[in-house]
């Protein structure tokens, strides 16, 4: 009996680099093609709008803003995140498509999104 599902095999000299989720060859991956389906899913049940707005509950009265609608891919949004981030002089993360950072930046986190070129909502109080 051979253990080959837990073999870790990345990357073979025949085909290239093998996804570690289906085993295949990157070019004929499955995860990947489901992954931009699922984005392209996203953007046709996007009205286009980001929306910003500042929460505090559930967070021990800490504020984050959070930055919702946006339809980019998880590299995509991680990048985003990473500036917005830099912008701010602040920590935040990314959870389940949504950015959060760490503090009340509303109007910086709207500032750099208008100038990246998006359209953008303040929502909330």
């Amino acid at each position: 009996m051979t253990n080959k599902s837990f073999s870790g095999l990345v990357y073979s000299t025949e085909s290239g680099r093998m996804c570690p989720a289906c085993r295949q060859p990157m070019a004929q991956c499955q995860c990947l093609s489901a992954a931009q389906a699922k984005v392209a899913a996203a953007q046709a049940a996007s009205d286009g709008v980001v929306r910003v707005q500042r929460e505090s509950k559930g967070r021990g009265g800490k504020s984050v803003t959070l930055v919702k609608g946006l339809v980019m891919d998880a590299a995509q949004l991680t990048q985003l995140a990473k500036q917005l981030k830099a912008a701010c002089g602040s920590g935040g993360t990314v959870k389940d498509g949504v950015i959060e950072v760490q503090g009340d930046h509303v109007e910086t986190v709207m500032a750099a999104l208008v100038k990246q070129g998006h359209r953008v909502k303040r929502v909330g109080g």
